[in-house]
């Protein structure tokens, strides 16, 4: 697929919108709130064929389906199948709802015709007695006092009944945006029934001609009878004006008349009928609407206001961007978040409070990374993970969901995901020492550069098939807003749908967090996430974004705390690595947390004032679960959790992050302002970690391996420098430095030590440990030569002329997590240009893995959708590209030997030699075979210093000196 790149403009493209299934329709506006229960049903016959014989017998089964959603439940006829009952129900339920599951084939006339039709029905005496929320309506305006009484506003009739909404859409398109386009229509439509109804044009209301009997209005409950929850209902008013604040509200609806009148006062509008009623905001169950004032020409007008938003100043008129984000249209005039009205729930008045929190939670929940921190509850700790690795391993909503929520929230269309099936045949071949790997995968049935891959031993093996994933994201009215690439692949469709949906949400985190960018930065951002967008249509569907970035701050916040959602400014930040509050408290128990470990902590985080002496708690929680590496938390948290063991704790301090956050999380809005005013607030952060599980591929070592494999290798390498009496090294993707810990911890001859990795995260904490070490070297150690250690930032498929010609090289355990082209590159750089004299790499033994995980340890931590099936073997960490055989290995490591002038000899660790299936961990030692080595050709050998000096370490004044990275948490 060719390189993504950004388009300035819009491509008309044509979509087929796929027909959705009902349980699809239930899943888009309930999600996991819709609950099926499938029941099965007996059905006995004593027709036997001969008459006279009363023997039962037992007919096939069939199933029931039991759909509880929030708002009412129903049960399907008998199907013969359970997806058939389902499907049923489903369909029953959005029948009741009004919604229409099919795409509409109504002509323009015919749903003008249908239209008067449903109006007509609505106010008749049949309908009247129905369960629906508008017939609880008709009885509560029935009770307004003077010329109002039995006047029902437009706008709820539009927000209560979905099949008028269908139905003006069929008429006009662009009710799809902007829903109250349907009034002219719905009042043109009236206006048709003269016999039966009387409108109001100016009040935009509508009423029976001849009132319901009254028989017929007494045999309903007074909806004024009951109320749900406590009258005094919490509402949250925002005012169009920036210059005033977002407050709290309270609506009593004990007051007299019709609930609608109470809210129409608080807004200062004459009639409830010049109340506008917005869609539903929030989760699927939730009842929370804008309700805001008609008066307001331009909430009314017939054709969507031209320009767009991020065109709009704070000066214009009446426009009010906080509500318009919220809702996702323009909304002028001051509105208010209320949930309160009649639902499907039943004929009483429903209430439920929203708070100033509520709001808050909103507006994070339309961010991706914040729809991934409210399902885990966790608004100041957790963060949208960059990597997807097992299902078995991730917490919190799944990045598919989380994707499909986003695209809910901001009324875009459901994603589209184009899976593509490959067959191991398609595997591209690869360049240098690797040409004939490609060759030799086929012949021997392993298959590799697939992530969380599965692979089959044997040249006759079933062919292996695996995953790709791309994902369209398209408006409501089917423009292509974006698209990403197929690039990685799988052996899990749904793993490849995972990781293609985390791709597009990261794009979409990145470009929330700064969306005041260009269309040229737009264009530079998505090409380095590989997602094609089209910016004319993206930018317009997310210019309220834009504007509401300058203005979400309460006023007298603003120009205070920044956004800063996740604490990774450098310059904000406060080092946990250099803070004098900085102390790990606990003895030391078991090992350090490293990538891929479950670790399990117990938090808190408390707001402090430097002005006042206040603490106030906003989050907490008695155990949270997250894995290593791949983001799930903040830098600054996870920073800290690698530096602990189970029982240890430490306590340090962060500045404020996004203000929308801090009140997000916490239970007293109003006391949390009155300290963020002082502007002089932090964040106190106390961890205590609970438990490390260790990654999956280390757990099976040390079940079967006694000492630990990664210690058995780490062992071979230090015999090794033995062995050659080298007095310099090279560690190539030294990770968190075991190694050149190890080294510092063993006399040996060596006297300069350094290490290359890209993680910086790695390379922090191998600093922290080797300085600590190294400073106490004299004291502890008398016979150590060591005078230099460094610690450099960089890729080991670079070239870097200052590390050229080094004794020993190592590369223990690093080209499976590379893909396979670039571990061949690996071997063509270290041995053509950096030239030890000895180099030793060591690799899974993929032959091996069959013994690994027959443990039950292994099977325990199997993905249930897996349980029913014959699987073969896994690679034994999700992050390994490939793993090779034996006669791979040997393939590529005696091709790079004989390439650049080197001798190779093979051996191992955690196994017998010449005992099949050979040793768990492969090793090549290459030895050069003359005193100056075959410089590759290919590459030029002029000074290069392509790495950054992360940390520095020199005997002769026994300083550890640290670059500008070493002690910043981003």
């Amino acid at each position: 697929m060719e390189a993504a790149t950004l388009s300035s403009s819009s491509p008309n493209v044509a979509v087929n919108k796929p027909t959705l299934t009902p349980k699809s329709i239930i899943y888009q506006k309930f999600g996991n709130k819709a609950c099926y229960k499938i029941e099965e049903v007996q059905e006995e016959s004593s027709q036997n064929g001969f008459p006279g014989l009363a023997i039962t017998q037992k007919c096939p089964s069939l199933f029931r389906c039991y759909l509880q959603l929030p708002e009412f439940s129903v049960v399907s006829q008998p199907c013969k199948k359970k997806k058939e009952a389902e499907q049923s129900a489903a369909l029953m339920a959005i029948q009741k709802l009004g919604i229409d599951s099919l795409k509409s084939s109504l002509t323009v006339s015919d749903a003008a015709v249908e239209l008067i039709s449903r109006l007509s029905f609505i106010f008749s005496s049949e309908f009247l007695s129905s369960l629906h929320p508008l017939s609880s309506h008709l009885k509560a305006i029935s009770y307004r006092q003077g010329e109002l009484s039995g006047f029902v506003p437009v706008s709820v009739l539009i927000a209560c009944d979905a099949k008028l909404g269908n139905l003006c859409r069929s008429i006009d398109a662009r009710v799809e945006s902007n829903p109250f386009l349907s009034i002219p229509l719905v009042m043109k439509a009236a206006a048709r029934l003269t016999e039966l109804l009387i409108t109001l044009e100016e009040d935009l209301s509508i009423r029976r001609k001849n009132p319901y009997l009254s028989d017929a209005i007494l045999a309903l409950p007074c909806p004024r009878s009951d109320v749900t929850n406590e009258p005094l209902t919490e509402a949250v008013y925002i005012p169009f004006s920036l210059a005033k604040d977002v407050r709290s509200l309270s609506i009593n609806l004990y007051q007299e008349g019709y609930y609608l009148d109470v809210i129409a006062k608080e807004l200062d509008v004459v009639i409830a009928s010049k109340v506008l009623i917005s869609r539903t905001i929030g989760k699927a169950s939730s009842e929370s609407r804008l309700y805001y004032s008609a008066s307001e020409p331009s909430n009314l007008d017939s054709v969507l206001v031209s320009h767009e938003a991020n065109e709009l100043s704070y000066s214009d008129s009446s426009f009010n961007v906080r509500a318009s984000y919220m809702l996702g249209q323009h909304v002028y005039g001051n509105a208010i978040l209320a949930s309160v009205g009649y639902t499907w729930r039943g004929a009483e008045l429903f209430n439920e409070d929203v708070s100033m929190r509520s709001y808050y939670r909103m507006l994070v929940a339309r961010m991706p990374d914040g729809l991934y921190k409210l399902s885990r509850d966790s608004l100041l700790i957790a963060d949208l993970p960059g990597l997807f690795t097992t299902k078995t391993n991730w917490r919190g909503s799944l990045p598919r969901d989380i994707l499909c929520a986003f695209c809910r929230q901001h009324r875009l269309s459901e994603p589209v995901f184009d899976v593509v099936c490959n067959s191991n045949k398609s595997d591209h071949d690869s360049h240098g020492s690797c040409s004939n790997l490609s060759t030799e995968k086929l012949r021997t049935g392993v298959a590799s550069k697939t992530r969380g891959a599965l692979a089959t031993i044997g040249p006759n093996s079933a062919k292996i098939e695996s995953f790709s994933c791309g994902v369209k994201v398209f408006s409501k009215n089917h423009n292509l807003i974006l698209e990403s690439s197929r690039i990685d692949t799988f052996m899990k469709q749904g793993d490849a749908v995972q990781n293609a949906s985390l791709r597009v949400l990261s794009f979409l985190n990145l470009y929330f967090k700064q969306p005041n960018m260009t269309i040229e930065e737009l264009c530079l951002l998505g090409a380095d996430c590989d997602i094609q967008c089209h910016s004319t249509c993206f930018m317009k569907e997310f210019s309220l974004c834009q504007l509401l970035h300058k203005v979400q701050q309460p006023s007298h916040l603003r120009g205070g705390h920044k956004l800063n959602t996740n604490h990774r400014d450098p310059s904000n930040v406060v080092s946990i690595f250099e803070n004098k509050q900085w102390s790990i408290q606990g003895a030391a128990c078991g090992s350090l947390p490293s990538n891929g470990s479950l670790v399990s902590i117990s938090y808190s985080v408390i707001l402090v004032s430097k002005s006042i002496q206040i603490r106030e708690i906003l989050e907490k929680s008695d155990e949270f679960e997250f894995e290593i590496g791949i983001g799930a938390v903040i830098s600054c948290i996870e920073a800290a959790v690698l530096q602990l063991t189970a029982g240890q704790s430490v306590c340090f301090y962060l500045d404020m992050p996004q203000t929308e956050l801090v009140l997000a999380a916490t239970m007293d809005c109003e006391k949390v302002l009155s300290f963020l005013s002082s502007k002089s607030c932090f964040l106190e952060y106390s961890i205590t970690v609970l438990r490390v599980t260790e990654p999956l591929e280390d757990r099976m070592e040390q079940a079967l391996f006694s000492p630990p494999l990664s210690k058995q290798r780490l062992e071979f390498a230090l015999r090794c420098i033995k062995e050659f009496s080298a007095t310099s090294l090279i560690d190539f993707g030294c990770g968190s430095g075991s190694l050149l810990e190890s080294l510092v911890d063993t006399p040996s001859s060596l006297e300069k030590i350094v290490g290359i990795d890209v993680s910086q995260k790695g390379l922090i904490r191998a600093a922290k440990v080797l300085n600590s070490k190294l400073d106490k070297l004299e004291a502890v150690m008398l016979t150590s030569n060591i005078q230099l250690a460094i610690l450099y930032e960089g890729s080991i498929t670079e070239f870097d002329s200052r590390l050229s010609g080094f004794d020993v090289g190592t590369c223990l355990e690093v080209i499976e997590h590379m893909e396979e082209d670039q571990a061949c590159l690996f071997g063509d750089i270290a041995l053509g240009l950096f030239c030890p004299r000895v180099l030793i790499v060591s690799t899974p033994n993929y032959e091996y893995n069959v013994i690994l995980q027959r443990s039950n340890l292994a099977s325990q931590e199997e993905d249930p959708d897996d349980k029913a099936k014959v699987q073969p073997c896994k690679f034994r960490n999700h992050d390994h590209k490939f793993e090779w055989t034996r006669q791979q290995f040997d393939h590529w490591a005696t091709g790079l030997a004989l390439k650049y002038n080197y001798s190779v000899e093979f051996g191992g660790v955690g196994g017998i030699q010449g005992v099949e299936p050979g040793f768990a961990s492969q090793i090549a030692v290459f030895r050069r075979k003359q005193h100056e080595p075959v410089k590759d050709s290919g590459e030029t050998t002029h000074t290069q210093s392509h790495y950054k000096t992360l940390w520095k370490w020199d005997a002769t004044n026994s300083v550890g000196e640290s670059g500008p990275c070493s002690v910043e948490c981003n």
